[in-house]
């Protein structure tokens, strides 16, 4: 009897626990009239892989489904006919390779069920305890596997590194909703056949750094397509990659993507406490540019929940690591700690302090600095609420018609996001040519994606 991989990966995507899919099961029996008497037990003996009896299938199909907003079928939650089961792999049943197997089941069932929202954020210590894993102890002594015939080279794994440049300049130049269905396509069709592979130890450090990096790009490419429940799976995957790999520093900077993913939650507190995960752990070799995108981060946390003195600490700790940055000692993931990210972001800290001509200095130096053309709309977004806080509505007004021209072939729903905030502060300001920005990021916005 094998491990049922697919349920396993189904109720891990749900966010639901062992007990309460019983919980559900037994509700569902008694409306149809049927007394059922199933507990967290019974889970766990059908993530062994026992089947369970009657329809309990399809009611499982029914609860999942409901929960991730799709259809499941008994191939989804593998309790299909014993010859639709997939292969299993290797000898090696430690937990990283669970961790791989049910990776690669997620990656597929992604692939498939693109057009839908995902599944829910986790919160609470779910949401939490993969930073604390990867903070602490134990670590992976031997990331070797025996598996498939194909043996997994360097040139290969190469290849994969070269992917990741080559997705995260789409996602920056095209937006993260027409990106994300090639990076989970690459990552179904050419990463999980690898991992599935057999390599020795140093190849699959290597090769989970590479996974890692190719989950955090499509983790990037949810949250900008605002499936935020899907881009926390990602993290939380790309981040137990990085642990495998060694590579803390690497770790750290997946850290920081749930930092920002926090921000945009409204999760103060979580944000600053993860930021602080990373750089309480930091070793000599870590990345300035990461340790000054973290600062700047609890720098606008710390302005959210009023505290003054916590947000210029903050900002005078990120400006004293920008200056440490050296763009060719950095690695190609901090490559988006260009010239004007730190400064847009204090200025949104400082915006939000009410510390307006310092906002506006910040704001001004960051839509001036040259930038792809995704920071830039978000630049000179921040740039118009800046002005239009300062009562400069014309000045505001020229500022959001150059954003809505930058924003143009980018399908973003963040930038979507961002741009609707600019327009309901253009349309609260007196004035033609306030009402003429606020009309043009209209039109903007009735474009589908």
């Amino acid at each position: 009897m094998e491990p049922n991989r697919q349920l396993d990966a189904m109720l891990d995507q749900s966010g639901m626990s062992r007990a309460g899919l019983a919980a559900r099961i037994n509700r569902l029996g008694a409306r149809a009239g049927i007394t059922l008497r199933y507990d967290h037990t019974s889970v766990a003996r059908w993530l062994k892989g026992q089947r369970p009896r009657g329809r309990v299938p399809e009611l499982i199909c029914e609860i999942l489904g409901g929960q991730l907003r799709r259809t499941l079928t008994l191939d989804d939650i593998g309790m299909a006919a014993p010859s639709a089961q997939p292969p299993q792999l290797g000898a090696d049943d430690g937990s990283l390779t669970r961790f791989l197997e049910r990776t690669a089941v997620l990656w597929r069932s992604d692939q498939l069920h693109t057009e839908t929202p995902g599944p829910p954020l986790l919160t609470g210590a779910a949401a939490v305890a993969p930073v604390w894993e990867w903070e602490n102890p134990p670590d992976d002594l031997d990331v070797s596997h025996t598996g498939t015939s194909l043996r997994v080279t360097g040139p290969q794994v190469a290849v994969l590194h070269a992917a990741r440049g080559h997705y995260e300049h789409l996602y920056r130049n095209a937006g993260g909703v027409a990106t994300r269905p090639r990076v989970v396509g690459f990552l179904t069709a050419e990463v999980a056949p690898l991992m599935r592979g057999t390599y020795d130890d140093r190849t699959g450090r290597l090769l989970c750094r590479a996974a890692g990096s190719l989950a955090a790009v499509c983790g990037i490419c949810a949250y900008d397509a605002d499936a935020q429940g899907l881009a926390q799976r990602y993290f939380h995957q790309a981040l137990r990659l990085g642990k495998a790999s060694g590579d803390r520093a690497f770790g750290g900077y997946v850290v920081g993507l749930l930092v920002n993913q926090a921000l945009f939650l409204g999760d103060n507190r979580r944000a600053i406490a993860c930021a602080e995960a990373v750089l309480r752990t930091a070793d000599p070799g870590t990345s300035p540019a990461l340790a000054t995108d973290l600062h700047a981060m609890q720098a606008k946390a710390y302005a959210r929940l009023g505290d003054r003195r916590g947000a210029h600490r903050c900002m005078r700790l990120a400006e004293a690591h920008a200056e440490r940055i050296r763009p060719e000692e950095e690695p190609a993931e901090t490559g988006y700690v260009q010239p004007g990210l730190v400064e847009v972001r204090l200025a949104e800290a400082l915006l939000v302090l009410g510390e307006l001509d310092a906002a506006t200095r910040y704001a001004e130096e960051a839509a001036r600095a040259p930038a792809h053309a995704r920071g830039r709309v978000n630049r000179l977004a921040t740039l118009t609420d800046v002005e239009l806080r300062r009562g400069k509505a014309e000045r505001a007004a020229a500022t959001a018609a150059e954003m809505v021209g930058q924003a143009q072939g980018i399908e973003s729903q963040r930038l979507r996001g961002r741009m609707r905030g600019v327009r309901d502060h253009l349309v609260r300001h007196p004035g033609t040519s306030a009402a003429e920005a606020a009309r043009l990021i209209e039109e903007a916005l009735r474009v589908p994606l």
